[in-house]
């Protein structure tokens, strides 16, 4: 009899390519999946893993086997829906992607609202770029995704998956105190045609924030001068303050400004849309419809 357990570590080794970054998603040690995978490779008796450089890659028999615990995994969801929805309250285990800024600008009040108004609901957080947690959304990985996209760069609209809007949060350009964008903004509000020319902090390449930016400038005719990137948003403040570029924030999760940093207004805004999404049926869940409802309500609070 395979042990549900050890599937599941399997599977997400599979999804994430690598036993740390499965243990992160699952919440255990590197060792306890490791763990998993040598008893289920007893049990198959047949090699799951093999040594690929510094790494492990899948043998041909764990992504068949990967495969099918996917579709394992799949019918127990569906058995564990069922049984939350028969009850009518938030039960069982919900984990939650989010990207960063909202982990830290949104999440910990929505899962302290979560855990004081349902005990019995397992809510747990995985950090995760909105490209990747659509597709772990997907891959039945995580249960509910809170992901973004841009007014240029619009969020690719998943098969299947069902989507509630959460809010828009409204994007400032920092600069360092006594920067020429200052003065221009002291006598007029600052336009898009006024970006190109400058040097850039922004987010590595892979990133919606990123490709936001690189979009925005080439559309006006400019190639961006991406001098320092840095994926914290923290990090890219400090360069802005130490007066080595200007950089594009959103509110989100970036809390106080230190002294000698800016936060100037462009016309017109730049927004990007929050969004919860979620696998088709899972709206059944109670967990499933009180989280997208807590993250609607307690949005407003989070932004400013």
């Amino acid at each position: 009899m395979l042990d549900l357990g050890r599937l599941r570590a399997l599977h997400a080794v599979s999804v994430h390519g690598s036993v740390s970054a499965a243990a992160i998603a699952l919440g255990y040690t590197p060792s306890a999946v490791s763990q998993q995978i040598a008893k289920l490779e007893r049990e198959t008796r047949t090699a799951l893993l093999e040594r690929q450089g510094r790494g492990i890659a899948l043998t041909d028999a764990a992504r068949h086997l990967a495969a099918t615990a996917q579709q394992l995994l799949a019918i127990v969801e569906e058995a564990e829906t069922t049984l939350e929805e028969r009850r009518g309250q938030p039960t069982g285990r919900l984990v939650i992607g989010a990207f960063a800024s909202a982990a830290r600008g949104l999440m910990p009040v929505v899962l302290a609202a979560l855990r004081a108004e349902h005990p019995s609901l397992d809510a747990r957080l995985l950090e995760v770029d909105p490209h990747l947690s659509v597709d772990l959304v997907a891959q039945g990985v995580i249960d509910l995704a809170v992901a973004h996209d841009w007014d240029i760069a619009p969020l690719p609209a998943p098969e299947g998956q069902e989507r509630a809007v959460i809010g828009e949060d409204l994007c400032d350009l920092l600069v360092p105190a006594g920067h020429p964008l200052a003065r221009v903004a002291a006598r007029r509000p600052l336009r898009r045609e006024d970006l190109p020319g400058r040097r850039w902090i922004c987010q590595p390449p892979g990133s919606v924030c990123h490709d936001w930016l690189v979009r925005t400038l080439r559309a006006s005719g400019h190639e961006p001068d991406l001098a320092y990137q840095a994926a914290e948003n923290h990090t890219q403040i400090a360069l802005v303050a130490a007066g080595l570029g200007v950089a594009l924030m959103p509110r989100l999760g970036r809390g106080p400004l230190p002294d000698g940093v800016l936060a100037l207004s462009l016309e017109p805004v730049p927004v990007r849309r929050l969004y919860a999404l979620w696998r088709p049926g899972a709206a059944r869940r109670p967990a499933i419809t009180e989280t997208v409802r807590l993250l609607g309500d307690l949005w407003p609070r989070r932004t400013g």
